[in-house]
Formats: C-alpha cells, structure tokens, sequence
C-alpha cells in the first residue's frame, strides 16, 4: 500500500483504537496560561518517569508548548467534553478565559474537574513526520475519583459502567 490508500488505512485503524483525551498547558513568560487538547499521550518510563504527548507542528501553541521549560497534562473526565472540544478549535488565545484552573506549585496550570494531573519538566524533543514529541519528566501527579474521557472513532465519550 502506498500514498493515499496506506494512510486512509492508517487514519481507519486509528479511528479503532480508543485512547484518553488530554489538555496539555503551560504559561508564558508573563505568567499567561495557553494548552491545547491532546489525545496522543502515553508513559514512556516509570524510572525515570517519564511521558509523551505529540504536538502538531501546525498547531498554534507548539512553539510555546515545546519551549516551554515545564508543562502540564490533566487528563479530562468524562463531564469535560465542552473543555476538550474548546482547547481544540482555534482561536487558541482566550481558551482558559472563563475556565477553572489552578496555578501549581510548580507555576504550570491545572485544569479543575479532571480525573488526573501530571506536572511535568521538558526532557526532549523529538520531531516526527508533521508534529513534535514533547518527553516530559514527571515531577508531580494527582488523581481523583471520576470517569475519565475517551476518544473512539470521531466521538468522545467514556466507558459504559
């Protein structure tokens, strides 16, 4: 398979494979905080712990995101789907206008109501294809009781209980 028809195939594949839906922050220089949702995120090491999430080159916010000396991945509770769907359609300025958040001791801002928080510093970059690996070292993480959100073939949700 080659051209158009292997990455239809892969896009296909994809769109089977359910996965967490994330929004990954950090602030600026001027304490201002900017992120964008995030659905390709996963555990890289447990020693050192370490994660990823991939940042679209194209993407407004992958300069700051990838500069960023720390950042933050909450991962989103099945109630957040307003939130996900907010920080994944442009404009990207503004997004935390009106958005609960808390600034953490490590100056990265958390988003309030989810099921999951990790502080991270930036370990690495690695650049792939069209988008950026952004490999963070884990500092600090916070979980809470809820269920988290799921993207699985164009739609979020979360899992039948």
């Amino acid at each position: 398979m080659h051209g158009s028809a292997e990455n239809a195939s892969l896009r296909e594949v994809m769109r089977s494979y359910p996965t967490g839906v994330t929004i990954v922050a950090a602030c600026d220089a001027g304490g201002v905080p900017f992120g964008l949702t995030v659905n390709s995120f996963a555990s890289v090491s447990l020693d050192p712990p370490l994660v990823l999430v991939c940042i679209g080159r194209s993407s407004s916010c992958h300069d700051r995101l990838v500069s960023a000396p720390r950042f933050a991945v909450t991962i989103l509770s099945s109630q957040q789907e307003p939130l996900a769907s907010r920080f994944a359609n442009d404009p990207s300025e503004g997004r935390f206008d009106g958005v609960e958040w808390t600034l953490s001791a490590g100056g990265v801002p958390i988003i309030d109501g989810a099921v999951a928080r990790l502080e991270c510093s930036r370990h690495e970059v690695v650049v792939a294809g069209g988008l950026s690996i952004l490999v963070g070292r884990t500092e600090r993480t916070d979980v809470t009781a809820g269920t988290e959100m799921l993207f699985h073939d164009g739609r979020m949700g979360s899992v039948p209980e």
